[in-house]
C-alpha cells in the first residue's frame, strides 16, 4: 500500500485496476478511511484505474495539527491527482469526501471529468453542531460519538449486523485529532455559491434512510449543478457504500457508461 510524501503531509493511497484505464478517485467520510470502498471496488467495471487515499487525519495517512480548512483538503486532492498524473477522473466522494469533490471541481476543473456525489451536501449540519462535536470529541473521545454517529450512518438492522459493528470499531479506533480537524473543515464550509457555478455530468446518490445527509438535501445540492442528476438507493443510510455495495456500484457503473468513461 503506497503513500505519497508532501512534506507537510504524507497521503495513504491504493492504486487499482488497469494503470492505463480511465481514472476513478475515490474520497471517504469524515471519521471513516478508504476501507468504506472495500465491496464497491471488486463490482465496478474491468478496464479502469481506480484510486482511494485516506483523507488527513485518518486511516494511516498522517495527521496534522488542528484544525484543518477545507482548502486543504481539497489541497491534498489535487497534491496527490497532480503526482498519480490523474487527470479527467471521475470523482467519487462519500460526505466529506463529496464536498471535497464539489471544491476540487471548482478548482481544478482540468482534473475532473465528472463527480459522483454520495451522501454530501453544499453544507452539512451548522457551525455550532461541528463545534460541539468537536469539544465532545477531545474532552470525552470518539468513543463518546460512536452510537449517534452509527445512527446517522446506518439504518438499525445494519448497525447491529456485523458490518455495522466493525465500522463502530473503525470510527472508535480513530485519531480524534484528525476528527477533529476535518471537523472544524465542515464547520467552515458553505458551497452553495460555488457549486451552483458547476456545469458538468453529475451523479448524486441518497440512502432513503441517511441521518445525516437526508435525501431532500442531496437531491437539492444536485439541482445546483448542470449536468446533474439524482438517484435515491432504498433502505441504504448515509454510507451506502457499505450498507448497499452492490447497489452503489451499480449507479455508478452506469453513470460512467452513460458519460463515457469506460
Amino acid at each position: 500500500m503506497p503513500d505519497k510524501d508532501f512534506g507537510d503531509l504524507r497521503i495513504h493511497y491504493l492504486d487499482e485496476g488497469d494503470p492505463a484505464g480511465a481514472p476513478v478517485v475515490f474520497a471517504h467520510a469524515l471519521g471513516s478511511d478508504l476501507r468504506i470502498w472495500d465491496a464497491v471496488i471488486p463490482l465496478l467495471p474491468q478496464g479502469l484505474r481506480l484510486v482511494r487515499y485516506d483523507l488527513r487525519g485518518h486511516g494511516q495517512s498522517t495527521v496534522p495539527e488542528p484544525p484543518y480548512a477545507m482548502g486543504a483538503l481539497i489541497r491534498d486532492a489535487e497534491r496527490l491527482m497532480d503526482a498519480l498524473a490523474l487527470h479527467e477522473a471521475v470523482f467519487v466522494g462519500c460526505s466529506l469526501g463529496g464536498m471535497i469533490a464539489q471544491g476540487l471541481a471548482v478548482k481544478r476543473l482540468d482534473l475532473i471529468r465528472g463527480l459522483v456525489l454520495c451522501g454530501t451536501a453544499a453544507k452539512i449540519a451548522t457551525a455550532e453542531i461541528w463545534q460541539d462535536r468537536i469539544d465532545q470529541v477531545r474532552s470525552y473521545g470518539l468513543e463518546s460519538l460512536a452510537d449517534a454517529t452509527m445512527q446517522r450512518w446506518f439504518p438499525p438492522a445494519v448497525r447491529a449486523a456485523p458490518k455495522g459493528q466493525l465500522w463502530r470499531e473503525r470510527f472508535v479506533a480513530g485519531d480524534p485529532e484528525g476528527y477533529a480537524g476535518c471537523a472544524a473543515a465542515l464547520a467552515g464550509t458553505d458551497f452553495y455559491t460555488p457549486t451552483s457555478g458547476l456545469t458538468l455530468p453529475t451523479l448524486a446518490i441518497a440512502g432513503t434512510e441517511d441521518g445525516t445527509t437526508p435525501p431532500d438535501l442531496v437531491r437539492e445540492t444536485a439541482a445546483l449543478i448542470k449536468g446533474s442528476r439524482f438517484q435515491m438507493i432504498r433502505g441504504a443510510g448515509h454510507v451506502t457504500a457499505i450498507d448497499k455495495p452492490a447497489e452503489t456500484a451499480a449507479a455508478i457503473t452506469a453513470f460512467l457508461e452513460q458519460i463515457g468513461h469506460v
